[in-house]
Protein backbone atom coordinates (compact mmCIF):
# COMPACT_ATOMS: atom_id res chain seq x y z
CA UNK A 1 0.00 0.00 0.00
CA UNK A 2 2.78 2.42 0.90
CA UNK A 3 4.51 1.80 -2.41
CA UNK A 4 1.32 2.57 -4.33
CA UNK A 5 0.64 5.77 -2.39
CA UNK A 6 4.27 6.90 -2.77
CA UNK A 7 4.11 6.26 -6.49
CA UNK A 8 0.78 8.09 -6.81
CA UNK A 9 2.21 11.04 -4.86
CA UNK A 10 5.09 11.26 -7.35
CA UNK A 11 2.66 11.18 -10.28
CA UNK A 12 0.39 13.81 -8.72
CA UNK A 13 3.34 16.06 -7.96
CA UNK A 14 4.37 15.82 -11.61
CA UNK A 15 0.78 16.63 -12.66
CA UNK A 16 0.79 19.77 -10.48
CA UNK A 17 4.19 20.83 -11.81
CA UNK A 18 3.54 20.23 -15.51
CA UNK A 19 -0.25 20.34 -15.89
CA UNK A 20 -0.21 16.87 -17.50
CA UNK A 21 -2.99 14.32 -17.19
CA UNK A 22 -2.49 11.50 -14.72
CA UNK A 23 -1.73 9.01 -17.51
CA UNK A 24 0.88 11.25 -19.14
CA UNK A 25 2.50 12.13 -15.81
CA UNK A 26 2.56 8.45 -14.82
CA UNK A 27 4.25 7.52 -18.11
CA UNK A 28 6.89 10.21 -17.60
CA UNK A 29 7.61 9.13 -14.01
CA UNK A 30 8.06 5.56 -15.17
CA UNK A 31 10.27 6.68 -18.07
CA UNK A 32 12.47 8.74 -15.74
CA UNK A 33 12.78 6.16 -12.99
CA UNK A 34 12.58 2.98 -15.07
CA UNK A 35 9.93 0.25 -15.05
CA UNK A 36 10.83 -0.68 -11.46
CA UNK A 37 9.12 2.55 -10.35
CA UNK A 38 5.69 1.17 -11.31
CA UNK A 39 4.39 -0.90 -8.38
CA UNK A 40 1.84 -2.65 -10.64
CA UNK A 41 4.39 -4.09 -13.06
CA UNK A 42 6.47 -7.14 -12.17
CA UNK A 43 10.14 -6.49 -11.83
CA UNK A 44 12.86 -8.56 -13.45
CA UNK A 45 12.13 -12.25 -13.55
CA UNK A 46 12.33 -13.54 -10.05
CA UNK A 47 13.48 -17.03 -9.19
CA UNK A 48 10.72 -19.44 -8.31
CA UNK A 49 9.88 -19.19 -4.63
CA UNK A 50 8.96 -22.01 -2.29
CA UNK A 51 5.50 -20.47 -2.05
CA UNK A 52 4.98 -20.70 -5.83
CA UNK A 53 6.20 -24.28 -5.87
CA UNK A 54 3.94 -25.32 -2.99
CA UNK A 55 0.95 -23.63 -4.66
CA UNK A 56 1.76 -25.47 -7.91
CA UNK A 57 2.12 -28.76 -6.04
CA UNK A 58 -1.21 -28.21 -4.29
CA UNK A 59 -2.97 -27.39 -7.57
CA UNK A 60 -1.35 -30.38 -9.28
CA UNK A 61 -2.43 -32.77 -6.53
CA UNK A 62 -5.95 -31.36 -6.32
CA UNK A 63 -6.38 -31.59 -10.10
CA UNK A 64 -5.21 -35.20 -10.20
CA UNK A 65 -7.57 -36.12 -7.35
CA UNK A 66 -10.46 -34.28 -9.03
CA UNK A 67 -10.10 -35.69 -12.53
CA UNK A 68 -8.68 -39.18 -12.04
CA UNK A 69 -10.42 -42.15 -10.50
CA UNK A 70 -7.43 -44.44 -10.09
CA UNK A 71 -5.96 -44.82 -13.59
CA UNK A 72 -9.18 -43.69 -15.28
CA UNK A 73 -9.78 -40.07 -16.30
CA UNK A 74 -13.30 -39.01 -15.26
CA UNK A 75 -13.46 -36.09 -17.67
CA UNK A 76 -11.10 -33.92 -19.71
CA UNK A 77 -10.77 -30.55 -17.96
CA UNK A 78 -12.11 -27.54 -19.84
CA UNK A 79 -9.62 -25.17 -18.24
CA UNK A 80 -6.23 -25.34 -19.85
CA UNK A 81 -4.17 -25.19 -16.67
CA UNK A 82 -5.94 -28.26 -15.29
CA UNK A 83 -5.76 -29.94 -18.71
CA UNK A 84 -1.96 -29.57 -18.71
CA UNK A 85 -1.80 -31.35 -15.35
CA UNK A 86 -3.89 -34.19 -16.80
CA UNK A 87 -1.61 -34.36 -19.86
CA UNK A 88 1.49 -34.54 -17.66
CA UNK A 89 -0.10 -37.39 -15.70
CA UNK A 90 -0.92 -39.21 -18.94
CA UNK A 91 2.62 -38.63 -20.18
CA UNK A 92 3.89 -40.73 -17.27
CA UNK A 93 2.44 -43.77 -19.05
CA UNK A 94 4.98 -43.41 -21.88
CA UNK A 95 8.60 -44.55 -21.76
CA UNK A 96 11.22 -41.99 -22.71
CA UNK A 97 13.37 -43.09 -25.64
CA UNK A 98 10.78 -45.50 -27.01
CA UNK A 99 8.93 -44.98 -30.29
CA UNK A 100 5.23 -45.84 -30.36
CA UNK A 101 2.97 -46.63 -33.29
CA UNK A 102 -0.34 -44.76 -33.26
CA UNK A 103 -2.34 -47.85 -32.18
CA UNK A 104 0.01 -48.26 -29.18
CA UNK A 105 -0.51 -44.62 -28.19
CA UNK A 106 -4.27 -45.08 -28.55
CA UNK A 107 -4.18 -48.21 -26.38
CA UNK A 108 -2.27 -46.42 -23.61
CA UNK A 109 -4.60 -43.42 -23.69
CA UNK A 110 -7.76 -45.56 -23.94
CA UNK A 111 -6.92 -46.99 -20.51
CA UNK A 112 -7.56 -43.49 -19.18
CA UNK A 113 -10.30 -42.12 -21.46
CA UNK A 114 -12.21 -43.03 -24.61
CA UNK A 115 -11.45 -39.80 -26.50
CA UNK A 116 -7.94 -40.90 -27.47
CA UNK A 117 -7.73 -38.68 -30.56
CA UNK A 118 -8.24 -35.52 -28.50
CA UNK A 119 -5.75 -36.57 -25.82
CA UNK A 120 -3.16 -37.60 -28.42
CA UNK A 121 -3.57 -34.30 -30.27
CA UNK A 122 -3.24 -32.30 -27.02
CA UNK A 123 -0.06 -34.17 -26.05
CA UNK A 124 1.41 -33.29 -29.44
CA UNK A 125 0.12 -29.69 -29.38
CA UNK A 126 1.71 -29.06 -25.98
CA UNK A 127 4.89 -30.66 -27.38
CA UNK A 128 5.03 -33.43 -24.78
CA UNK A 129 4.93 -36.02 -27.57
CA UNK A 130 6.53 -35.62 -30.98
CA UNK A 131 5.10 -37.21 -34.11
CA UNK A 132 6.38 -38.20 -37.53
CA UNK A 133 5.01 -40.73 -40.03
CA UNK A 134 2.49 -42.18 -37.60
CA UNK A 135 5.17 -42.73 -34.93
CA UNK A 136 5.19 -40.99 -31.55
CA UNK A 137 7.84 -40.51 -28.86
CA UNK A 138 8.31 -38.47 -25.70
CA UNK A 139 10.04 -35.21 -26.51
CA UNK A 140 13.68 -35.05 -25.47
CA UNK A 141 13.70 -31.31 -24.75
CA UNK A 142 11.55 -29.12 -22.56
CA UNK A 143 9.27 -27.11 -24.85
CA UNK A 144 9.87 -23.37 -25.04
CA UNK A 145 6.73 -21.52 -24.01
CA UNK A 146 5.49 -18.12 -25.10
CA UNK A 147 3.76 -15.88 -22.55
CA UNK A 148 0.30 -17.36 -23.19
CA UNK A 149 1.44 -20.96 -22.85
CA UNK A 150 3.61 -20.18 -19.84
CA UNK A 151 0.59 -19.23 -17.77
CA UNK A 152 -1.04 -22.58 -18.54
CA UNK A 153 1.80 -24.87 -17.47
CA UNK A 154 3.15 -25.45 -13.96
CA UNK A 155 6.21 -23.38 -13.12
CA UNK A 156 8.02 -26.65 -12.41
CA UNK A 157 7.20 -28.09 -15.85
CA UNK A 158 10.87 -28.46 -16.81
CA UNK A 159 11.67 -30.34 -13.60
CA UNK A 160 8.62 -32.60 -14.01
CA UNK A 161 9.56 -33.47 -17.60
CA UNK A 162 13.19 -34.12 -16.67
CA UNK A 163 12.12 -36.45 -13.85
CA UNK A 164 9.84 -38.33 -16.25
CA UNK A 165 12.65 -38.74 -18.78
CA UNK A 166 15.01 -40.15 -16.14
CA UNK A 167 12.53 -42.71 -14.77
Amino acid sequence: MTTDSDFKALVRARMALTGQTYTAARADVIAERGPAADPHQPGPTEPETDLQRSADDAFYGKTVRSFFDGDRLRAVPAKRKARVVVLLELLKRFEAGRTYAEPEVNALLRQAHDDVAFLRRELVDYRYLERADGRYWVTTQTPERDANEAQEVPTAEAALLEAMRRS
